[in-house]
């Protein structure tokens, strides 16, 4: 991977190339960002740059040996450790499932990850076996390039087996380098911490996940700007929602507030029929939705009033379009912060709920019912 196909993050790109050309690589770095801000993908296009044969002033070179193996995830000399399940299971065990999954997407998950080994309901670990074949792995000398890079995804699932780790990482062999891609800097031990230089990863701006998702996936521009806007800088999501029934979830809330401030029941039964199986007498946008779509549509609707209750606070500039930022203006003139917190309150809960297979009709049919009775504390106009 080179670091030109690394979505933003300037500066820490420049910081990496500076610091291997004035010969300052640190032996042990944390990458820190949020899930899918490009963390992981920064580590794949460093590894490689550091291994290049004849590195550029700007990115590995594309061409060489090194590259080109690089560019596959087969490089000798770049080892992989990450979550896996199983007392006895080191991460080797599932190389080729690693491999197949970064070259599709370096913005994984971890619940991407799990459930392609299968992992079921058990929750991931990095064992004491994983730490043993990390310390073996790395006692050797670099088979092809000038290091032995160990790039170690989630740390923070290492618990107090990363002590086994500290003198490695304190300590290591000759030109080998640890980067340590983490997500929650608090869960790792801080005897860990102190031991290596932090990076951290900025949120991606949403005209540069927009960008990315036009030149990757010919998408319109206001498309790819409706969804950067609701993935909150996380390019795994985005790219999920790409494909997903929510890209219609503004049209199906502005609908939804509608139908609770008249309260009429019928309505609402119509509503939560169109809203569970796609059929609808005088709607056409009503798409049949499965329950990670409905989960969705619930995540949309707290995007919503996030944005909202920005607006409340005089902030102009809101993450909302066309009809959905009229509807929030109409809200504004008489909807007071109590009524959003309510809702808010209300859509976690349902969440919670869809999650754990309750019936859906029932819940949305009862969510309506409490909407009409939240919206109207304060009489308000949707237009």
């Amino acid at each position: 991977m080179h670091f030109k196909d690394v979505v933003g993050h300037i500066k820490v790109k420049e910081l990496l190339i500076n610091s291997y050309q004035n010969d300052r690589t640190a032996h042990a770095q944390i990458f820190l960002g949020k899930e899918g801000n490009g963390a992981l993908a920064m580590a794949l296009a460093y590894a490689q740059y550091l291994l290049c044969e004849q590195p550029l002033a700007k990115d590995s070179c594309g061409n060489c040996n090194a590259c080109k193996k690089g560019n596959k995830q087969v490089h000798p000399d770049i080892h992989f450790s990450y979550p896996t399940v199983g007392s006895k299971k080191i991460s080797t065990d599932f190389i080729t499932d690693w491999r197949s999954m970064i070259l599709a997407n370096p913005y994984l998950s971890i619940n991407q990850w799990l459930e392609r080994i299968e992992a079921d309901n058990k929750q991931g670990n990095i064992t004491a076996g994983e730490c043993l074949s990390i310390v073996q792995r790395l006692s050797y000398k670099a088979s092809e390039g000038r290091y032995r890079i160990m790039i170690l995804w989630l740390p923070e699932f290492l618990g107090k087996e990363g002590n086994r780790l500290l003198k490695l990482i304190e300590e290591p062999r000759p030109n080998t380098i640890f980067i340590l891609v983490s997500e929650q800097a608090d869960k790792i031990l801080n005897t860990i911490l102190s031991r290596c230089q932090l990076i951290n990863f900025a949120r991606l701006d949403d005209d540069e996940i927009a960008q990315y998702l036009s030149s990757q996936f010919s998408l319109s521009a206001e498309h790819s700007q409706n969804i950067a806007y609701l993935s909150e800088g996380n390019i795994n999501k985005a790219q999920h929602l790409m494909n997903e029934q929510s890209n219609n979830n503004s049209k199906l809330f502005i609908e939804w507030l509608r139908v609770c401030y008249r309260g009429q029941p019928k309505a609402m039964v119509d509503w939560v029929e169109g809203m569970i199986t796609g059929k609808h007498k005088s709607k056409d946008f009503f798409a049949k939705t499965g329950r990670k779509d409905q989960v969705h549509f619930l995540k949309y609707a707290l995007f919503f009033l996030r944005e909202f209750m920005t607006l409340q606070q005089g902030h102009d500039k809101i993450r909302l379009q066309d009809k959905a930022f009229e509807t929030a203006h109409n809200m504004l003139k008489v909807l007071h912060t109590d009524a959003i917190i309510e809702m808010m309150q209300l859509f976690d809960e349902m969440s919670f709920h869809i999650e754990r297979n309750a019936n859906p009709k029932i819940l949305f049919l009862d969510a309506s019912i409490k909407m009409h009775h939240i919206i109207r504390k304060k009489s308000i106009s949707i237009a």
